[in-house]
């Protein structure tokens, strides 16, 4: 599954924006198919954001550097 960089949350912002705009023109013109298209498409950029903005919020986990075992004896 294709993660969204947090750091793309604003150029995501802008395109729900576009679309909204866009299905305003969709709905005055009466352009059903291509509403039914926008609202698919505004469903899956707000779910990236959620998973943009989610990944965001987790932090990161040093693990460190595995190294030999220590010996029993």
């Amino acid at each position: 599954m294709l993660q969204v960089n947090p750091k793309m949350l604003p150029r995501l912002a802008e395109i729900e924006k576009d679309l909204i705009l866009r299905r305003k023109r969709a709905e005055d013109e009466q352009w059903l198919g291509e509403i039914e298209g926008i609202d698919m498409t505004l469903t899956f950029v707000r779910t990236k954001q959620a998973d943009a903005a989610r990944t965001a919020r987790r932090t990161t986990v040093l693990l460190g550097l595995p190294g030999p075992r220590p010996s029993n004896g």
